[in-house]
């Protein structure tokens, strides 16, 4: 199937971002072609997800039954934001300075959406304080021990993201993080295990942080980056991630506080955040961010 989007759509730059965090087992990114594993339905499927001419995506599915396959493109629509409205984002965004530079170096510049509550959540615990590649091998470890097998493993593809339920209660040693991180994992799947509207997009982001906040090990930067990357709440922002402090101060000097320049930047500052953390893109060596 072809899914259609406002144009421009920058389609490198959203695979760049997928690619830095793939999960080895569930996800790979070759050439220009995302693949990656899931369950719908209580079934497991992949998906393959590539550019097409006329400002589409081209997608391939398998193991998704024909009654299901509407909701799931619904899901890819919101994964690869394929609703943005760039022409409103560039109108109102670009009347800051900065981000009217980052806007015309990057148009068309999305902001990825996790694939269900429960993995990014998993994925935003794990990056904590680390690179995104210390991330990446935390989250296969825990898809290697914990994930269901793929019946006809294919194309580098040979796990489901482990369930909620596969989570909660566990101990996670041996994984290479902190205690207190391990614990905060299985807080969360038993969290979403009580309440599986938890993370549900589009609802209220003061709700939802209201209630996250009160989950021990998940502080501001976490509770932010779901909002940003789960929620889809355009106008979230996690202020103490250390790549997009970085990057604002490099593009403006070390004084630019991301705080008060962010003001500037409302109601579209998780986009302002998605250009910040991909203008570090062509620093050597790469700026390590929490982002996840």
């Amino acid at each position: 199937m072809w899914l259609r989007y406002r144009a421009p759509y920058d389609w490198p730059a959203m695979l760049a971002f997928l690619a830095a965090r793939c999960i080895p087992g569930i996800e790979r990114c070759q050439g220009e072609v995302y693949r990656r594993s899931f369950e719908w339905c209580g079934r497991p499927g992949t998906v393959q997800v590539s550019p097409a001419n006329g400002a589409q995506l081209r997608v391939e599915l398998s193991g998704v039954a024909p009654g299901a396959v509407a909701a799931l493109v619904a899901r890819l629509r919101r994964v690869f934001d394929l609703d943005a409205e760039p022409a409103r984002i560039q109108a109102e965004l670009g009347r800051d300075a900065l981000m009217a530079q980052l806007l015309a170096r990057r148009p068309g510049l999305r902001v990825a959406q996790g694939w269900d509550g429960f993995e990014q959540a998993m994925r935003t615990v794990l990056g904590q304080q680390v690179t995104v590649a210390a991330a990446m091998t935390l989250a296969g470890r825990l898809v290697q021990r914990h994930g269901q097998p793929l019946a006809l493993a294919a194309a580098g593809l040979s796990h489901v993201f482990p369930r909620a339920s596969a989570i909660a209660g566990l101990t996670l040693e041996g994984l290479g993080m902190p205690r207190a991180r391990a614990v905060t994992l299985t807080t969360l799947a038993n969290a979403l295990l009580a309440s599986p509207d938890l993370l549900d997009p589009g609802q209220a982001s003061h709700t939802a942080l209201e209630r996250l906040l009160k989950l021990k090990g998940i502080g501001p930067w976490s509770a932010q980056y779901l909002a940003l990357r789960q929620l889809g709440d355009a106008d979230a922002l996690p202020l103490g991630d250390v790549a997009l402090i970085k990057a604002l101060q490099v593009l403006e000097g070390v004084e630019a506080d991301l705080a008060h320049r962010a003001q500037a930047w409302r109601p579209w500052r998780a986009y302002a955040a998605q250009h910040l953390w991909t203008s570090l893109s062509d620093l050597r060596p790469p700026v390590a961010s929490q982002a996840q």
